[in-house]
């Protein structure tokens, strides 16, 4: 780092108070999270109108959001290592590019062609403006309070993101068109190229390393693999055999790496750093909080619109308590980090979230169970953000600034790989309780039985992060 921004980190240190710089920059970061985050989730309720729109078949639509995922998940550990050899600052503003560029053609897209590889395209810079975004974030704050409030903050506009994304869509589907779910990314690109440039310096080391390129090939090639296995498991069974091969040439594939990584003089991912126990536990207790609360909107969707009885719109603006709790959380987890440090705050998110994700058994076929189901989410989405925003203190504390984009690049890979197993995972476990073709109460039964599993893996989290070596920051 060059010696300016060294002394202001070290200032920083001294002091909890932003600096004017360092609240812009943060502004910059989040607003830029933000948008991935509504990314994720503002196509799923207009899938149907794309369908329509473009002439897609039904069992073509899972494409549009196997194709983001993949490109997502696959590549987001080798752009978080490019990232720290050639520039965060470099590949951010790259992937943002991309991003407004591939969201422009997707909005005005006439064929599933076009708009499949503008979903690759938009996968790709999430990629890479992700794991960027969040190591130039990191290696903006110094560890301790500061770094906290800004990945408290950072943590709580994804969940937040991710809820309005599902709102937004179903808006803008009804109000206009599918073709505003990517359009509406345009302006933001647009707005955080123009001001990026000017308040976010750049960030790499002063020597780069050679890139392994086995390890790359290797590592992307598995990641590919192993989300191919899980989408297609989530929409054709687990016992199909393209998802069994996919999962076992992805865990093949993954093998290869870790033995490649032993012999490599200059590896893609230091052994040294998968030692280490805190963001080994770090990043299993953020798989299972990304996996658990995103596939727990997949589950109350399907008790809304099948038991319930709403809308799809109506269903996506009840999801705007969560959206309120993971705000709520996020904004208190630096402050409960400070007091009890970040393995107790793991525990306590853990537990909260278990909690309330476990008092859903008890929704009925009456309209009179939304308030149970509005205050659980709450809840719930306090004690989920807990848990991520101690999972990515956890996962990027006690590493030099050199290895950041490696390990915020890990990070993301583990949202990315959470997010993409939730649904299929409770899928599987709702349909072995509710059938093919279930009635109302079938659903219900169906959705108990996975809401039940969700809470048994909350509480594996739990158990988990409860051997991580208690880590207390001033």
């Amino acid at each position: 780092m060059a010696t300016a921004a060294a002394a202001e980190f070290q200032e920083a240190s001294i002091t909890t108070k932003l600096t004017n710089r360092q609240k812009t920059v943060l502004l910059v970061l989040l607003v830029a999270q933000f948008m991935l985050a509504v990314d994720f989730s503002i196509l799923n309720v207009a899938l149907p109108a794309i369908g329509r729109g473009l002439g897609l078949p039904l069992d073509g639509l899972q494409w549009i959001g196997t194709a983001f995922a993949l490109s997502a998940a696959g590549f987001t550990l080798l752009f978080g290592r490019i990232a720290d050899l050639f520039g965060r600052r470099r590949l951010f503003l790259a992937g943002l590019a991309l991003l407004g560029a591939s969201s422009l053609v997707g909005g005005l897209a006439t064929g599933p062609a076009v708009l499949i590889a503008a979903r690759v395209a938009q996968g790709l810079a999430t990629a890479a403006v992700t794991p960027a975004g969040l190591a130039l974030l990191t290696t903006s704050f110094p560890e301790g309070p500061l770094r906290q409030r800004a990945l408290g903050l950072n943590g709580a506009l994804m969940s937040a993101g991710f809820t309005a994304g599902a709102v937004l869509g179903g808006v803008l589907t009804d109000l206009l068109s599918w073709r505003w779910a990517f359009f509406v990314n345009v302006p933001v690109a647009l707005g955080v190229l123009l001001v990026a440039p000017g308040v976010i310096r750049e960030s790499r080391p002063d020597v780069r390393p050679k890139l392994d390129l086995p390890g790359a090939l290797s590592v992307t090639l598995g990641l590919l693999a192993l989300v191919y296995g899980l989408t297609r498991a989530g929409t054709a069974g687990w016992a199909d055999p393209l998802a069994l091969g996919g999962l076992g040439l992805g865990a093949a594939l993954l093998l290869v790496f870790v033995a490649v990584e032993r012999r490599a003089a200059a590896p893609l991912v230091p052994l040294s750093v998968l030692r280490r126990r805190g963001v080994v536990r770090g990043n299993l207790a953020g798989l299972i909080a990304f996996l658990t609360e995103t596939s727990l909107v997949f589950l109350l969707t399907l008790y809304l619109q099948e038991v319930l009885d709403f809308s799809a719109l109506a269903a996506g603006l009840s999801f705007g308590v969560l959206g309120l709790g993971t705000v709520l959380g996020g904004a208190t987890a630096a402050r409960l980090i400070a007091a009890t440090g970040t393995r107790a705050t793991l525990v306590t998110g853990g537990l909260v979230q278990a909690a309330a994700t476990a008092a859903l058994l008890l929704l009925g076929t009456g309209r009179s169970s939304l308030w149970l189901l509005l205050a659980a989410t709450f809840v719930g989405g306090v004690g989920n953000m807990f848990v991520i925003v101690g999972f990515m203190v956890t996962a990027t504390s006690g590493l030099p600034d050199h290895e950041q984009g490696l390990a915020t690049g890990l990070a993301t890979m583990t949202q990315q790989i959470g997010i993409t197993m939730g649904t299929p995972v409770m899928s599987a476990v709702f349909a072995a309780r509710a059938g093919a073709h279930p009635s109302a109460g079938a659903v219900l039964d169906g959705v108990a039985l996975a809401v039940l599993v969700n809470a048994a893996l909350v509480l594996v989290g739990v158990l988990s992060t409860g051997f991580l070596r208690r880590r207390r920051t001033a």
